[in-house]
């Protein structure tokens, strides 16, 4: 399927030294990329589109970590 083959390969980007809009972009394919498995996910209901979706909302949460900075 193209959406999981264009999930995995997000999965293995690299996400060192990126700009901030590198990473506003990032976070923004990343939902798009959580949402569109999410539609898929409701009508087949496989576990490994879930972890799929698992996987990449840890990296977005990571991305947006690092553009929301550290509350003081």
């Amino acid at each position: 399927m193209e959406l999981i083959d264009k999930a995995l390969e997000f999965e293995q980007r690299k996400m060192r030294s990126l700009s901030t809009s590198d990473r506003v972009k990032l976070s923004r394919e990343a939902k798009a990329l959580i949402l569109d498995l999410n539609q898929v996910y409701k009508v087949k209901k496989d576990e490994k589109i879930m972890d799929i979706m698992k996987r990449l909302t840890v990296i977005k949460r990571k991305v947006e970590k690092r553009l929301k900075g550290r509350l003081l």
